[in-house]
């Protein structure tokens, strides 16, 4: 089988007028790069790139030279496609193009997604049963409570309650972006909104420093989370996180802000996290995916990747570490959650159904295509 043909589109949701803040950063209302790719053989495939910043770096490549790369070679070895791509990160040619590491990261990963994809459907089998085929349902978290402008508990409470009307029972929500005391005031209003039997995760989006992370998961204690994720600094935030995680019976979570699966490595080499949250759409693919997902059930660290839930669940439903999904169901945060797919998995009474059909078990919606994409190829 050979790669005949990539369409290649930025998919880019509509400007908000009041955009939905972490601790420090604006998240865009979808932000990808959609990657379709087809074969000699009729069978199609799709991947898709995520980025939190403009996405003008990822479409580069695709103008001057990445496709013909791509073209010519087989889907159904993505292990050798992707070092190939991913090679592109330390080679002379990257650079006199001007392909940065960070394009040549996410777009190796969209191209391994699609790659996967066509594996599946030339399988007839879904992917998460060629992975392991540990399971066929998963359990799903909803992330909300961003910061906006003008936000208050009123405000708070109806985002919380249209989640809790939607059936979920896990609940992810932002925080950091206050004076901590006021930052854990806000999170015991959440918590008295959502009651002592709702599961409630608590995201710092690496905005603590370390003395703070320390009194902060003190003050959080009584209030039960389930998980902290990502909360010390960048600048060392590996260390940081392991002395934490000593201080603390509070599990602690990371992985999404690495560029590289060696960066996830390195969290779980350094006994940092308790699970772990890499994103097959930011690097990897499932390529490198599967290994972490491994090196996780080695570990004892479980597995619950950030974003793109319908892409993700492949991977986690395979694996013994499987622990949930990360969704996003307002669709004023995230409207390509809502629009990109035709029919997908239904999400009911905070559970995930994996789908039966083959590969990723997804049908792009060519009229969200439409209406979100900006073809580049």
């Amino acid at each position: 089988m050979r790669i005949t043909k990539l369409e290649v589109l930025a998919l880019r949701g509509p400007k908000v007028a009041r955009p939905h803040w972490t601790a420090h950063f604006v998240v865009p209302a979808g932000n990808e790069l959609l990657v379709k790719m087809h074969t000699n053989t009729g069978i199609t495939g799709f991947g898709l790139a995520t980025s939190y910043t403009p996405l003008d770096p990822l479409i580069k490549p695709w103008k001057n030279g990445f496709a013909d790369l791509i073209v010519g070679q087989n889907p159904l070895a993505p292990e050798k496609l992707y070092q190939k791509l991913f090679g592109l990160t330390t080679s002379k040619t990257a650079s006199e193009k001007g392909w940065s590491r960070e394009a040549m990261i996410r777009c190796s990963a969209a191209v391994d997604l699609a790659c996967w994809d066509i594996m599946g459907k030339a399988a007839n089998l879904p992917l998460y049963q060629m992975f392991g085929g540990y399971t066929d349902e998963l359990p799903v978290y909803a992330t909300c409570g961003y910061y906006r402008d003008g936000k208050d508990k009123e405000e708070l409470r109806d985002e919380l309650q249209m989640m809790k009307d939607q059936g979920h029972k896990s609940f992810k929500v932002k925080s950091g972006g206050l004076p901590l005391k006021e930052d854990i005031e806000r999170l015991e209003f959440i918590r008295s909104v959502l009651g002592d039997d709702k599961d409630l995760m608590v995201d710092i989006n690496r905005a603590w420093d370390l003395r703070t992370a320390m009194e902060g998961v003190r003050l959080l204690e009584p209030l039960k989370p389930r998980w902290l994720e990502e909360p010390v600094q960048w600048q060392d935030d590996r260390r940081g996180i392991k002395l934490l995680s000593q201080k603390t019976n509070i599990p602690i979570s990371g992985g999404e802000s690495e560029i590289t699966s060696y960066g996830c490595r390195a969290m779980i080499e350094e006994q940092a996290i308790q699970i772990l949250q890499f994103d097959c759409t930011m690097y990897g693919g499932f390529t490198e995916g599967k290994k972490l997902a491994a090196l996780c059930e080695m570990n004892h660290v479980q597995v619950a990747p950030h974003h793109d839930c319908f892409i993700h669940a492949q991977l986690v439903a395979s694996t013994p570490a499987g622990l949930i999904l990360e969704a996003f169901t307002d669709p004023e945060r995230d409207p390509m959650q809502a629009e990109l797919f035709e029919d997908p998995p239904e999400i009911k009474d905070g559970k995930m159904k994996l789908p039966d059909k083959p590969g990723l078990g997804l049908t792009l919606s060519e009229a969200a295509v439409e209406k979100f994409g900006e073809r580049i190829l």
